[in-house]
């Protein structure tokens, strides 16, 4: 079955900007860190990572103009961990995380351009610097994904 992320790395006339949201010392909400440090650049794929303030690049992130704004962080998805979903926004609820200021919901309001959550569900996010195997798993196979759309 062929997921909407590919869908989206296929689209070859557009520019995708991938921002890694999350706290690197709560496990698995570094989920979303992990994989854009990790996506390499191309003409028409990116990445930018935010950590916990988003909020503080909202500028930076409308400047970079791209078509598609793709924001990956570790969400409740009630699934087994290490789930991934590529969600609109109309599929999203007003969600508010603990490494966040402001709902994603809300905070896209303030880009101009198509906007996607890549979710990845938790197995825990209790301090520590280490991703479960599972999450850590399935962000590698993420990444391969987005690498691999050159």
């Amino acid at each position: 079955m062929q997921d909407t992320l590919d869908t989206i790395l296929k689209q070859a006339d557009r520019n995708i900007l991938f921002v890694g949201i999350g706290n690197v010392l709560k496990t698995d909400d570094g989920a979303g860190v992990y994989i854009s440090q990790r996506i390499i650049k191309t003409d028409r794929i990116s990445a930018l990572t935010v950590e916990t303030g988003i909020e503080n690049h909202i500028g930076k992130i409308n400047s970079l103009n791209p078509d598609i704004l793709v924001l990956v962080d570790c969400v409740d998805l009630k699934s087994s961990p290490g789930t991934y979903k590529l969600l609109t926004l109309n599929q999203i609820q007003d969600l508010t995380f603990n490494t966040h200021n402001i709902s994603l919901k809300r905070l896209t309001d303030f880009f101009k351009m198509e906007v996607y959550i890549l979710g990845i569900q938790p197995k825990k996010i209790d301090f520590g610097e280490n991703i479960s195997y599972l999450v850590k798993n399935m962000a590698n196979k993420i990444i391969k994904q987005i690498n691999n759309r050159r």
